[in-house]
C-alpha cells in the first residue's frame, strides 16, 4: 500500500530530557522519522522538552515546540495546530505514556487525531503485564509465573503462592525498570515493591520466579500493514539473566545458540509480534535455560527503543525511518533499502559478516559513594558500541572507546580497590583472591575485567562459569585474549625487535598499541608513563608502521558484500592474512574536495551529554554546506552524528590516538576539527600535534592552536595571561603533594573550592570550610606530579555567568550571556540558566561583553569558546574559560535564533565572521534552562547540586514572563511543582532574615508552615504563622521524615551547612524526597523563584510558544 494521502499534517512526539533509562537514542530515531516523513511531503510539527538535540532544530521539522512533555501541554498544542495524526513510538516510553493517556481520555477522538505507527491495543497489551500473559498463554508461548498486584496485601500473598526464592518485581509502564528488583527475602519485597508500586502508572506490579543466572536474547523485528516481518538484527547479552539489558554488556549477531533453538526463538517473535499486531519496529527478550533448553518470553517494547539504536548501527539499517514509513502507509517490499541503494528492499534481512560489541558507561567514576551493583533497574548514562571480525577484537575496541580508567584491560591489583592516599604503594600488590571472586559474582562495572583477571591467573573456564554463569561460549572468548596477552608478556623484547607477524596476530585479536606496549614490559604497576621511550606505544606504533602493518577498512552493508553497497560506514580490522599496507581511501587521485575530520564525543556520560554530539553534526554540516568532504569519527550508537547518512564517510571507532591517526592516514585528509567532541576531541589535540610531526603528515588542526587551548587550560599560563590583559581572579594556587594543598589553604583562607586539574563536569570538586573537611578529601584524592590538585577561593554569595561566544581572530560574536540562578558553587552544567540575563546592570553586561572580546582575541580563538564568570559586589571575577564548544551552545541557539555551533564551524574553515550571514536574534521572551538529575536511579548518593556535576539532561522553557518560563522548564523535569499542602523550611543561620519574604508568601498561598526550632523563631517573630518539627539527629517525633511519609509536605527548603550534624540530616530527608517525587530547593535565589513559580502555576493559563527564528 502506498503512502496515505488522506494525512496532511503529523505531530512526533520527542522523548524529553535525557535521563538514566532513556538517552539520545530517541533524538536519532525521532530525526530519522521525521526526515522520512518530510521527504514524502508531509507537514511535520514536533514537541521535546529537551533543547540539546538535533530533532528540535528549526530547519528539522516545519513547526517546534520546545515545551514539556505531559498530557496537559500536547493537548493545547493538538487544539492550536489541529494534526491529521500522532506519531508516539519514537520518543520512548515518555511519549508512548502520554499517547496512551490523551487517547484513553478521548481527547484524540475530540479532535479527530489519529494514533499512527503504534495502535492503542497493541500498547496496552505490550505495556500492561497480565494482558501480555495473557496473549502469550494463547499463542502456547511460554512464560514465567507470574501475579499482578495492585497492592502490598496482593504482593505478600503472591510471594506465598510461588513460594521460592529469589522474587522479581516489574512494575507496570515504567522507564529503564524503574522501581523494579530481586528480592531474596521479605523485608527486600515489601521495599521494592513499594517503590515499584509508586512508580508505576497503573499502580500495578508483577510478582514472578525469578529466572536469574538464565541466558538473555533480544530479537528486533520489522512488521507492516500487510503483514510482512522481517528479523532485523538479534542480539545477546554476556551477562545473564538478573541484569537489565541496558546494563549489560551486548553482542550481535547472537553467538551462543544452535541454528535450531534460533529459528525456534525467531518463529516465536514473529508470532507474538503478529499477535499483538504490532506495525513498525519492536523489540522482543527472551530467557534461555542453556542446561535444558527452556525459554520464556520476557518482554516486548512496541516501540522503538534503545536497542533498536544498537540494532541500527550494529546492521545499518534504519529502523526508525522505516518505522515512520511504515505508519504512513508503506510496505516494506516498496521500501528501497538505502545501504544497498535500489539492490534490496527493506524487507531482505541484514547479514553480519562481524561482530559488535556494545559496553555501557556508567557514572561511578564520578560518585565514588553510589552503589555499583546492577540489576533490574538501569544505572549507565550511556554505551559504547565497537566492530571487528572476531569477539576478542570487537570487546577490546569497545573497552578503548569507555574512557574508564585504563584504555585496555590491566591485571588487577588493591589499587583498583579504592583511590586516594597510598595508591601508589597498592598498586604494587595483587587483588586477593577471595575479592576477585566477590567482583566475578556480583554483577557490577568491574566484572568484565575481573573474568579477565581470572584467566590470567590460570583458572578454569568451568570454575569461572560456575561463579559467573557467563555462556561458556564467551569465557572461552576472554580466555583467548588472556592467553594471547600472556604470550605478549612472555616476548618481553624491545618493540623493534617484533616481527610482522607476531604483529599482525596480536592486532587481530583488537590489541591496541598501548597494551602490546604495556604487557611487553610486564605490566608494570605505575602503567605506561614509567616506560621508556624505545618501548612505549609510540615505539610499538613505529615498530608497527616499519613492517607496514595497518587495518584494513571494512563496510557496513547489510548484505556481507552480496550485493553493491553506497553506504559510506566503515570500521577497522587486522586480518591474520591481510596485506602489509595502507589501506587508502579509494580512487584518492580523483577526489577533488578537501577532506576534514570531526571527531565526536564518545559515550555520553555525566558533564558530556548529547550537547557535543549536536556541535558535531553542526560541523558536519557546516563542512558540507562549503562544497568539502565531512568524516565523522565516533564510537556511540546512540546519536545522530553517527547515522548513516549525516557525514560523507562515517568510521566507527575508539576515539584514541591510534584509531584516529590510522583513519587520517587513509583518508590523507586536509583537516580535523577538535572543538565539538567536548573534553574528549579537546584531548586529544597535544598528543595529536607532537604525533604529526612522527608522521610528517601534513594535516592542519583547525581552529584554535593546540598552544591556545593549553594557555587556555593549563592554570599558571592562564593566569600570567589574565595579569596580561587585566583579567581578575579569584585566588589560587597548585598542589602535587597534600603538605602543598595545606600550605595553599593557609594562604588562601577556608572556604576554599578544591578540584583535579584537567577535568570535566568538576569530577571530585569540593567546597572544604574546615580542616576535618580537608583531611577527608585529602585522603580519598589521588594526587601524582602530573595530576596537580587547584585550590581556589571560594566567592560566597556571588551571580555566576555564562557566556558562549565564537571568534574568528579578529572579531568576536558574542552568542548570550546567561545568568545562573544558584549562586556560584554550583557546577554551572547543574544550575538553572536565563536568557536573557534577569538581575545585571547594563553597565555590568557592558564590561562582561569587553572581557569576552579581549579574552577572545588575546588567546587568537579561532571557533567557538566558553567563559564563566562571577560577579560579587562590584567586582567581575574570571573564573574559567573553555576553549571548545561548550554544553550551553544548543541552548543558546534556542533561545536567542543564533546557530553558534554552525557559525564556529564555519570560521573553523577559514570563512570569517565578516563573511557569514548571521541572523537576527530573536527578543521578547524569557528562556530558562533547567537540570534534569539521576538521583532516584543511584542510591547512596547526596542530592543536593554542588561543584561537582550531577545532572544527566536538561529541559528548556520560554515564556513572555520569566517566572512562567521557570515554571515552564521545572514542569518539564516531571517532578511536581506544589499546589497545596505543607512546606518544610530548614536554613543555615545567615540565609533566615531572607527566608521570610518566602516564608510570608507561602502562608498567603495557604501552605502549612513547618520548621527546624532555629528557623522556625526567627519567621515567628515576623508575624508568620509556623509549626516547630524536630529535628531529625534528635531522634524525637514528629520530625521532617515522619512529615513526609505522612504526605504533609509538598515542599522543601533546604540550605544546608557546610558541615555537622545537619549534613547528614540533610542527606537523610533529601534522600526521601527524592524517592517520594517531592520537590525541594538547596538554595536561597531557587526558594524565591519557586514560590514565583507556585503562584503563576496558580495564576497564568500556560500557553505553549513555538520557536521562531530568523532565517
Amino acid at each position: 500500500m502506498p503512502r496515505r494521502e488522506d494525512l496532511e499534517t503529523i505531530l512526533v512526539l520527542g522523548s524529553g530530557p535525557i535521563k538514566i533509562g532513556q538517552a539520545a537514542e530517541f533524538d536519532f530515531s525521532g530525526s530519522q522519522a521525521v526526515q522520512a516523513l518530510r521527504e514524502d511531503g508531509y507537514k511535520v510539527i514536533l514537541v521535546n522538552s529537551n533543547p540539546a538535540t538535533i530533532q528540535n532544530d528549526p530547519e528539522m521539522a516545519d513547526k517546534v515546540y520546545i515545551e514539556p512533555l505531559l498530557p496537559d501541554t500536547i493537548r493545547r498544542i493538538l487544539e492550536i495546530e489541529r494534526p491529521d495524526a500522532l506519531l508516539a513510538g519514537m520518543g520512548g516510553q515518555t511519549a508512548l505514556n502520554i499517547a496512551s493517556e490523551l487517547a484513553h481520555a478521548g481527547v484524540l477522538d475530540e479532535l479527530g487525531v489519529e494514533l499512527i505507527g503504534s495502535d492503542l491495543d497493541a500498547i496496552d497489551k505490550a505495556e500492561d503485564r497480565d494482558l501480555f500473559n495473557q496473549v502469550c498463554l494463547g499463542i502456547d508461548l511460554p512464560i514465567s509465573e507470574a501475579i499482578a498486584c495492585n497492592s502490598m496485601d496482593e504482593v505478600l500473598a503472591a510471594a506465598d503462592e510461588i513460594g521460592s526464592w529469589p522474587i522479581l518485581i516489574r512494575p507496570a509502564f515504567t522507564l529503564g525498570g524503574l522501581g523494579g528488583g530481586t528480592a531474596w527475602n521479605t523485608g527486600e519485597l515489601v521495599e521494592i515493591a513499594t517503590l515499584g508500586l509508586r512508580n508505576s502508572r497503573i499502580g500495578q506490579v508483577l510478582i514472578e520466579e525469578s529466572i536469574l543466572g538464565w541466558q538473555e536474547y533480544e530479537y528486533e523485528v520489522m512488521r507492516d500493514t500487510a503483514d510482512n516481518a522481517t528479523i532485523v538484527c538479534t542480539m545477546e547479552n554476556i551477562d545473564p539473566m538478573g541484569v537489565h539489558t541496558g546494563e549489560s554488556t551486548v553482542v550481535a549477531p547472537v553467538q551462543s545458540l544452535s541454528d535450531r533453538d534460533h529459528m525456534q526463538l525467531r518463529d516465536m517473535s514473529l508470532s507474538l509480534i503478529r499477535e499483538l499486531n504490532i506495525k513498525g519496529g519492536c523489540n522482543v527478550q527472551f530467557a534461555v535455560n542453556q542446561s535444558t533448553g527452556e525459554v520464556r518470553v520476557i518482554e516486548v517494547n512496541p516501540r522503538v527503543s534503545r536497542s533498536s539504536a544498537l540494532a541500527s548501527k550494529a546492521t545499518g539499517y534504519p529502523i526508525a525511518r522505516m518505522a515512520a514509513k511504515i505508519a504512513v502507509g508503506y510496505t516494506l517490499d516498496e521500501l528501497p533499502n538505502p545501504i544497498t541503494g535500489e539492490g534490496t528492499t527493506a524487507a531482505f534481512e541484514p547479514t553480519l559478516d562481524y561482530c559488535v560489541v556494545k559496553i555501557p558507561r556508567w557514572p561511578f567514576d564520578k560518585f565514588r559513594t553510589a552503589d555499583r551493583t546492577l540489576g533490574t533497574s538501569m544505572k549507565s548514562t550511556g554505551e559504547v558500541m565497537a566492530i571487528g571480525r572476531c569477539f576478542e577484537e570487537a570487546f577490546l575496541k569497545a573497552w578503548a572507546s569507555l574512557e574508564q580508567g585504563a584504555p585496555h584491560p590491566r591485571p588487577l591489583t588493591r589499587a583498583d580497590e579504592s583511590e586516594g592516599e597510598g595508591m601508589a604503594e597498592r598498586a604494587f600488590e595483587q587483588l586477593p583472591d577471595n575479592v576477585l571472586i566477590d567482583w566475578l559474582r556480583i554483577a557490577t562495572d568491574r566484572r568484565m575485567g575481573a573474568v579477565l583477571e581470572a584467566f590470567r591467573r590460570g583458572w578454569s573456564i568451568e570454575r569461572v562459569h560456575e561463579i559467573t554463569r557467563i555462556t561458556r561460549w564467551f569465557l572461552y572468548g576472554f580466555q583467548r585474549i588472556a592467553n594471547v596477552e600472556n604470550e605478549i608478556v612472555a616476548r618481553s623484547c624491545n618493540p623493534k625487535d617484533l616481527k610482522a607477524d607476531e604483529l599482525r596476530k596480536w592486532k587481530s585479536f583488537g590489541f591496541s598499541d598501548g597494551h602490546i606496549a604495556d604487557a611487553l614490559s610486564g605490566f608494570p604497576a605505575l602503567g605506561l608513563k614509567q616506560v621508556a621511550d624505545d618501548k612505549n606505544e609510540q615505539a610499538v606504533m613505529k615498530a608497527r608502521h616499519g613492517h607496514a602493518v595497518h587495518p584494513i577498512f571494512r563496510m557496513v552493508d547489510s548484505c556481507a558484500a552480496e550485493f553493491a553497497a553506497k553506504t559510506p560506514y566503515y570500521y577497522s580490522t587486522y586480518e591474520p592474512h591481510g596485506d602489509n599496507k595502507i589501506d587508502v581511501l579509494p580512487n584518492l587521485e580523483n577526489r577533488v574536495k578537501r577532506r576534514q575530520v570531526v571527531i565526536g564525543s564518545g559515550p555520553i556520560r555525566i558533564g558530556q551529554g548529547i550537547e557535543f554530539d549536536y556541535g558535531c553534526v553542526h560541523a558536519v554540516k557546516a563542512i558540507r554546506e562549503a562544497g568539502m568532504d565531512a568524516v565523522l569519527m565516533n564510537n556511540n550508537p546512540e546519536t545522530v552524528s553517527t547515522d548513516f547518512d549525516t557525514s560523507d564517510r562515517l568510521y566507527f571507532e575508539p576515539l584514541t590516538l591510534e584509531y584516529v591517526t590510522e583513519v587520517l592516514l587513509r583518508e590523507h585528509a586536509h583537516g580535523i576539527l577538535l572543538q565539538f567532541g567536548g573534553q574528549t576531541a579537546i584531548n586529544l589535540a597535544l598528543p595529536l600535534e607532537s604525533r604529526l610531526s612522527v608522521l610528517n603528515m601534513p594535516l592542519d588542526i583547525l581552529g584554535t592552536t593546540c598552544d591556545a587551548i593549553d594557555e587556555a587550560s593549563d592554570r599558571e599560563r592562564f593566569e600570567a595571561f589574565a595579569e596580561r590583559i587585566g583579567l581578575q581572579m579569584p585566588r589560587g594556587a597548585t598542589g602535587t603533594s597534600a603538605d602543598d594543598v595545606r600550605r595553599a589553604v593557609e594562604k588562601i583562607g577556608f572556604p576554599v573550592l578544591i578540584r583535579p586539574s584537567y577535568v570535566l563536569g568538576g569530577r571530585g570538586m569540593e567546597i572544604l570550610a574546615n580542616e576535618k573537611q580537608l583531611d577527608a578529601y585529602l585522603t580519598e584524592a589521588y594526587l601524582a606530579p602530573d595530576k596537580p590538585l587547584l585550590v581556589d577561593e571560594y566567592l560566597g554569595h556571588a551571580i555566576e555567568l555564562d557566556v558562549d561566544a565564537a571568534s574568528d581572530g579578529k572579531e568576536v560574536l558574542i552568542g548570550a550571556v546567561m545568568e545562573h540562578l544558584e549562586e556560584a558553587g554550583i557546577h554551572s552544567g547543574d544550575s538553572t540558566c536565563f536568557i536573557p540575563t534577569q538581575n545585571i546592570s547594563e553597565d555590568m553586561l557592558k564590561r562582561v561583553r569587553e572581557q569576552t572580546k579581549k579574552i577572545g582575541i588575546g588567546l587568537k580563538i579561532k571557533g567557538c569558546f566558553n567563559i564563566q564568570f562571577a560577579i560579587q559586589g562590584d567586582d567581575l571575577y574570571c573564573l574559567e574559560v573553555n576553549p571548545r564548544s561548550s554544553r550551553t551552545v544548543p541552548f543558546v541557539a534556542k533561545a536567542t535564533g543564533v546557530p553558534m555551533a554552525r557559525i564556529a564551524a564555519r570560521v573553523t574553515l577559514g570563512i570569517d565572521l565578516d563573511d557569514q550571514e548571521i541572523p537576527k536574534a530573536t527578543s521578547g521572551h524569557v528562556a530558562v534552562k533547567a537540570p534534569v538529575f539521576p538521583f532516584i536511579k543511584l542510591q547512596g548518593l547526596d542530592p543536593a547540586p554542588g561543584p561537582e556535576m550531577k545532572s544527566t539532561g536538561e529541559v528548556y522553557g520560554s515564556d513572555i514572563r520569566a517566572d512562567v518560563a521557570y515554571l515552564k522548564a521545572r514542569l518539564a523535569t516531571e517532578i511536581p511543582v506544589a499546589k497545596e499542602g505543607g512546606a518544610y523550611l530548614t536554613v543555615r543561620d545567615e540565609d533566615k532574615e531572607a527566608l521570610i519574604p518566602v516564608a510570608r508568601q507561602l502562608e498567603e498561598m495557604g501552605f502549612t508552615i513547618y520548621a527546624t526550632p532555629g528557623t522556625a523563631d526567627v519567621i515567628r517573630e515576623k508575624g508568620v504563622e509556623v509549626q516547630t518539627v524536630y529535628r531529625i539527629n534528635e531522634r524525637k517525633h514528629p520530625d521532617a521524615l515522619d512529615l513526609m511519609r505522612k504526605g504533609q509536605v509538598s515542599f522543601i527548603v533546604n540550605v544546608p551547612t557546610i558541615s555537622g550534624g545537619a549534613v547528614r540530616d540533610g542527606n537523610m530527608m533529601r534522600r526521601l524526597a527524592v524517592e517520594m517525587n517531592i520537590p525541594f530547593v538547596t538554595t536561597m535565589s531557587g526558594a524565591v523563584m519557586e514560590v514565583s513559580a507556585i503562584r503563576a502555576n496558580r495564576e497564568v493559563d500556560l500557553v505553549p510558544m513555538r520557536l521562531k527564528v530568523n532565517y
